[in-house]
Protein backbone atom coordinates (compact mmCIF):
# COMPACT_ATOMS: atom_id res chain seq x y z
CA UNK A 1 0.00 0.00 0.00
CA UNK A 2 2.80 2.72 0.84
CA UNK A 3 4.38 1.66 -2.90
CA UNK A 4 0.97 2.63 -4.21
CA UNK A 5 0.46 5.50 -2.32
CA UNK A 6 3.97 6.81 -2.86
CA UNK A 7 2.98 6.62 -6.56
CA UNK A 8 -0.16 7.93 -6.74
CA UNK A 9 1.56 11.06 -4.53
CA UNK A 10 4.49 11.94 -7.20
CA UNK A 11 1.95 13.59 -9.91
CA UNK A 12 1.37 16.17 -6.78
CA UNK A 13 5.02 16.64 -5.60
CA UNK A 14 6.00 17.40 -9.10
CA UNK A 15 3.64 19.73 -9.53
CA UNK A 16 4.27 21.51 -6.00
CA UNK A 17 8.38 21.43 -7.14
CA UNK A 18 7.10 23.11 -10.81
CA UNK A 19 4.96 25.84 -8.71
CA UNK A 20 8.01 26.56 -6.41
CA UNK A 21 10.57 26.87 -9.26
CA UNK A 22 8.31 29.46 -10.78
CA UNK A 23 7.28 31.32 -7.80
CA UNK A 24 10.94 31.36 -7.02
CA UNK A 25 12.14 32.46 -10.18
CA UNK A 26 14.85 35.24 -9.42
CA UNK A 27 16.84 32.65 -6.87
CA UNK A 28 16.37 30.03 -9.94
CA UNK A 29 17.68 32.36 -12.14
CA UNK A 30 20.50 33.32 -9.74
CA UNK A 31 21.36 29.58 -9.21
CA UNK A 32 21.59 29.20 -12.96
CA UNK A 33 24.38 31.93 -13.63
CA UNK A 34 26.55 30.49 -11.02
CA UNK A 35 26.65 27.35 -12.97
CA UNK A 36 28.43 29.26 -15.64
CA UNK A 37 31.93 28.85 -14.77
CA UNK A 38 32.79 26.13 -17.22
CA UNK A 39 32.30 28.81 -19.84
CA UNK A 40 35.02 30.39 -18.44
CA UNK A 41 37.39 27.19 -18.38
CA UNK A 42 36.28 26.96 -21.96
CA UNK A 43 37.56 30.32 -22.97
CA UNK A 44 40.90 29.77 -20.98
CA UNK A 45 41.46 26.32 -21.74
CA UNK A 46 40.96 26.30 -25.61
CA UNK A 47 42.88 29.71 -25.94
CA UNK A 48 45.80 27.54 -24.50
CA UNK A 49 45.23 24.58 -26.89
CA UNK A 50 45.07 26.99 -29.91
CA UNK A 51 48.67 27.41 -29.71
CA UNK A 52 49.64 23.46 -29.00
CA UNK A 53 47.61 20.61 -27.69
CA UNK A 54 47.65 20.64 -23.82
CA UNK A 55 47.98 16.68 -23.13
CA UNK A 56 45.62 14.93 -25.03
CA UNK A 57 43.07 17.71 -25.05
CA UNK A 58 42.68 19.82 -28.59
CA UNK A 59 40.80 23.35 -28.75
CA UNK A 60 37.88 21.27 -29.57
CA UNK A 61 38.02 19.08 -27.43
CA UNK A 62 38.40 21.08 -24.32
CA UNK A 63 35.19 22.76 -26.14
CA UNK A 64 32.96 19.80 -26.09
CA UNK A 65 34.76 18.91 -22.70
CA UNK A 66 33.57 22.53 -20.92
CA UNK A 67 29.97 22.50 -22.54
CA UNK A 68 29.23 18.77 -21.56
CA UNK A 69 30.08 19.91 -17.96
CA UNK A 70 27.98 22.52 -18.42
CA UNK A 71 25.16 20.15 -19.56
CA UNK A 72 25.50 17.47 -17.19
CA UNK A 73 25.87 20.18 -14.08
CA UNK A 74 23.26 22.02 -15.08
CA UNK A 75 20.89 18.73 -14.85
CA UNK A 76 21.79 16.77 -12.06
CA UNK A 77 22.42 20.02 -9.19
CA UNK A 78 20.46 20.34 -6.39
CA UNK A 79 20.03 22.98 -3.01
CA UNK A 80 18.72 20.19 -0.99
CA UNK A 81 20.79 20.66 1.68
CA UNK A 82 19.80 24.51 2.58
CA UNK A 83 16.27 23.33 1.73
CA UNK A 84 16.69 20.33 5.00
CA UNK A 85 18.62 22.57 7.23
CA UNK A 86 16.49 25.46 6.76
CA UNK A 87 13.41 23.34 7.45
CA UNK A 88 15.54 22.25 10.72
CA UNK A 89 16.18 25.36 11.64
CA UNK A 90 12.85 27.29 11.78
CA UNK A 91 10.84 24.40 12.63
CA UNK A 92 8.94 23.31 9.45
CA UNK A 93 10.73 20.08 9.51
CA UNK A 94 7.76 18.35 12.23
CA UNK A 95 5.26 19.75 10.04
CA UNK A 96 6.54 17.75 6.86
CA UNK A 97 7.15 14.40 9.42
CA UNK A 98 3.45 14.54 9.77
CA UNK A 99 3.00 13.48 6.01
CA UNK A 100 2.77 10.07 5.52
CA UNK A 101 5.30 9.81 2.59
CA UNK A 102 9.21 9.57 3.41
CA UNK A 103 10.61 13.19 3.19
CA UNK A 104 13.55 11.20 0.91
CA UNK A 105 10.74 10.73 -1.68
CA UNK A 106 8.99 13.79 -1.38
CA UNK A 107 12.14 15.87 -1.85
CA UNK A 108 13.25 14.04 -4.53
CA UNK A 109 10.27 14.30 -6.62
CA UNK A 110 9.92 18.44 -5.94
CA UNK A 111 13.90 19.26 -6.72
CA UNK A 112 13.09 16.71 -9.76
CA UNK A 113 10.59 18.84 -10.98
CA UNK A 114 12.91 21.68 -11.88
CA UNK A 115 15.21 19.60 -14.13
CA UNK A 116 13.25 20.72 -17.21
CA UNK A 117 13.45 24.25 -16.68
CA UNK A 118 16.72 24.23 -16.30
CA UNK A 119 16.78 22.24 -19.44
CA UNK A 120 14.59 25.04 -21.51
CA UNK A 121 16.95 27.70 -19.99
CA UNK A 122 20.88 26.46 -20.49
CA UNK A 123 20.90 23.56 -22.67
CA UNK A 124 19.72 25.12 -26.00
CA UNK A 125 22.84 27.23 -25.31
CA UNK A 126 25.20 25.34 -24.96
CA UNK A 127 24.16 22.25 -26.86
CA UNK A 128 24.05 24.95 -30.60
CA UNK A 129 27.89 25.76 -28.96
CA UNK A 130 28.59 22.44 -29.02
CA UNK A 131 27.28 21.18 -32.67
CA UNK A 132 29.37 23.96 -33.86
CA UNK A 133 32.66 24.20 -32.55
CA UNK A 134 32.74 20.59 -30.34
CA UNK A 135 31.06 17.96 -32.21
CA UNK A 136 34.04 16.15 -33.39
CA UNK A 137 35.32 15.60 -30.37
CA UNK A 138 31.94 13.70 -28.94
CA UNK A 139 31.53 9.86 -28.85
CA UNK A 140 29.80 8.20 -31.22
CA UNK A 141 29.56 4.65 -29.97
CA UNK A 142 26.20 3.24 -29.71
CA UNK A 143 26.89 1.70 -26.54
CA UNK A 144 27.94 5.06 -24.87
CA UNK A 145 25.09 6.98 -26.10
CA UNK A 146 22.74 4.88 -25.09
CA UNK A 147 24.76 4.91 -21.44
CA UNK A 148 24.52 9.00 -21.39
CA UNK A 149 21.21 9.67 -19.81
CA UNK A 150 21.31 6.67 -17.24
CA UNK A 151 24.97 7.73 -16.47
CA UNK A 152 22.94 11.37 -16.15
CA UNK A 153 20.39 10.19 -14.26
CA UNK A 154 22.18 8.27 -11.76
CA UNK A 155 25.18 11.21 -11.07
CA UNK A 156 21.98 13.40 -10.10
CA UNK A 157 20.75 10.53 -7.74
CA UNK A 158 24.42 10.70 -6.62
CA UNK A 159 23.98 14.42 -5.72
CA UNK A 160 20.73 14.03 -4.55
CA UNK A 161 21.81 11.79 -1.20
CA UNK A 162 24.93 13.57 -0.79
CA UNK A 163 23.01 16.91 -0.66
CA UNK A 164 20.37 15.27 1.52
CA UNK A 165 23.09 13.78 3.79
CA UNK A 166 24.74 17.11 4.08
CA UNK A 167 21.60 18.58 4.83
CA UNK A 168 19.97 15.64 7.67
CA UNK A 169 23.25 17.12 9.99
CA UNK A 170 21.51 20.41 11.08
CA UNK A 171 19.70 17.47 13.24
CA UNK A 172 22.95 17.32 15.14
CA UNK A 173 24.68 21.40 13.97
CA UNK A 174 23.45 24.88 12.98
CA UNK A 175 26.82 25.21 10.73
CA UNK A 176 25.55 22.67 7.97
CA UNK A 177 26.18 25.20 5.40
CA UNK A 178 29.80 25.54 6.29
CA UNK A 179 30.07 21.95 5.66
CA UNK A 180 28.25 21.90 2.02
CA UNK A 181 30.24 24.63 1.45
CA UNK A 182 33.37 22.36 2.09
CA UNK A 183 31.85 19.92 -0.30
CA UNK A 184 31.39 22.66 -3.09
CA UNK A 185 34.93 23.25 -2.62
CA UNK A 186 36.03 19.71 -2.76
CA UNK A 187 34.16 18.96 -5.88
CA UNK A 188 35.06 22.14 -7.91
CA UNK A 189 38.30 20.61 -7.02
CA UNK A 190 38.06 16.65 -7.50
CA UNK A 191 35.19 16.34 -9.75
CA UNK A 192 36.34 17.82 -12.83
CA UNK A 193 34.61 20.37 -12.47
CA UNK A 194 37.52 23.29 -13.55
CA UNK A 195 40.14 21.14 -15.13
CA UNK A 196 39.58 17.04 -16.37
CA UNK A 197 40.49 14.53 -14.44
CA UNK A 198 43.21 13.73 -17.20
CA UNK A 199 44.91 16.94 -16.30
CA UNK A 200 45.26 16.71 -12.66
CA UNK A 201 49.02 16.07 -10.88
CA UNK A 202 49.26 12.08 -10.77
CA UNK A 203 48.53 11.84 -7.00
CA UNK A 204 45.34 14.04 -6.53
CA UNK A 205 43.73 12.33 -10.48
CA UNK A 206 44.36 9.29 -8.61
CA UNK A 207 42.46 10.44 -5.57
CA UNK A 208 39.77 12.37 -8.02
CA UNK A 209 39.45 9.13 -9.78
CA UNK A 210 37.92 7.56 -6.95
CA UNK A 211 36.01 9.74 -4.86
CA UNK A 212 31.90 10.22 -5.62
CA UNK A 213 32.43 14.27 -6.85
CA UNK A 214 34.19 12.32 -10.45
CA UNK A 215 30.74 10.10 -10.38
CA UNK A 216 28.15 12.88 -10.21
CA UNK A 217 30.12 15.18 -12.96
CA UNK A 218 32.87 14.07 -14.71
CA UNK A 219 32.04 9.96 -15.47
CA UNK A 220 28.82 11.52 -17.43
CA UNK A 221 31.00 13.98 -19.01
CA UNK A 222 34.10 11.59 -20.29
CA UNK A 223 31.00 8.68 -21.58
CA UNK A 224 29.97 12.05 -23.65
CA UNK A 225 33.62 13.05 -24.88
CA UNK A 226 36.12 9.99 -24.56
CA UNK A 227 36.27 7.01 -26.72
CA UNK A 228 36.38 3.57 -23.85
CA UNK A 229 35.88 0.02 -24.68
CA UNK A 230 32.62 -1.46 -23.61
CA UNK A 231 34.06 -3.14 -20.70
CA UNK A 232 35.62 0.13 -19.77
CA UNK A 233 32.16 1.76 -20.13
CA UNK A 234 30.63 -1.08 -17.50
CA UNK A 235 33.02 -0.46 -15.23
CA UNK A 236 32.39 2.85 -15.16
CA UNK A 237 28.42 2.09 -14.59
CA UNK A 238 28.57 -0.32 -12.31
CA UNK A 239 31.40 2.59 -10.32
CA UNK A 240 28.35 4.95 -10.55
CA UNK A 241 25.73 2.63 -9.48
CA UNK A 242 28.41 1.53 -6.46
CA UNK A 243 28.06 5.09 -5.13
CA UNK A 244 24.62 5.03 -5.73
CA UNK A 245 23.55 2.45 -3.25
CA UNK A 246 26.60 3.71 -1.07
CA UNK A 247 25.09 7.66 -0.93
CA UNK A 248 21.90 6.34 -0.40
CA UNK A 249 22.52 4.08 2.44
CA UNK A 250 24.61 7.16 4.20
CA UNK A 251 21.75 9.57 3.44
CA UNK A 252 19.05 7.30 5.06
CA UNK A 253 21.43 6.82 7.77
CA UNK A 254 22.15 10.34 8.81
CA UNK A 255 18.68 10.48 8.03
CA UNK A 256 17.37 8.18 11.04
CA UNK A 257 19.82 9.26 13.35
CA UNK A 258 19.09 12.59 13.04
CA UNK A 259 15.22 11.84 13.31
CA UNK A 260 15.56 10.63 16.35
CA UNK A 261 17.34 13.74 17.67
CA UNK A 262 15.03 15.76 16.55
CA UNK A 263 12.23 14.77 18.14
CA UNK A 264 13.85 13.85 21.16
CA UNK A 265 14.67 17.40 21.60
CA UNK A 266 11.29 18.57 20.11
CA UNK A 267 9.19 16.35 21.96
Amino acid sequence: MSVIRTLRALPTLFRVGVAETVAYRGEFLVWLLVTTMPLVQLGLWSSVADEAPFGDYTSDKFVAYYLCVMIVRNLTGTWVAWQISEEVRTGQMAMRLLRPLHPYLALAARHAAAIPFRSVVALPFAVILLVSSGASALTTAPMQLVAILPSILIAWLITFNMMFSLGAIGFFITKTMALTNLYFALFTLLSGYLIPIDLMPSVIGDIARVLPMRFTLSVPVEIMTTAMSTQQLLELLAAQLGWLVATLALALWVWSRGIKRFESVGG
